[in-house]
């Protein structure tokens, strides 16, 4: 399984837009995603690179498995 590694936030944000997920709105520098059937919502700060941490909390929060994540990540 490949490691996961930081990526941009616009990025990350695509990946989200493509597994379903609305962004409903923008407070400060995050952006809030959220989808039906997912209880909450996931929050991507608008930095030029996203750390390991908070992608796999967001994956976590979704509901995405590690295969799921990478799948999305070769389309954007």
């Amino acid at each position: 399984m490949p490691k996961i590694n930081p990526i941009p936030a616009t990025k990350l944000r695509k990946l989200f837009e493509k597994a379903g997920f609305m962004c409903v709105r923008v407070e400060g520098d995050h952006f809030i995603y959220t989808k039906k059937g997912v209880a909450r919502p996931v929050v991507i700060p608008n930095w030029k690179e996203i750390p390991v941490f908070i992608i796999k909390n967001n994956l976590r929060t979704a509901g995405m498995s590690r295969d799921e994540y990478f799948a999305f990540l070769e389309e954007v």
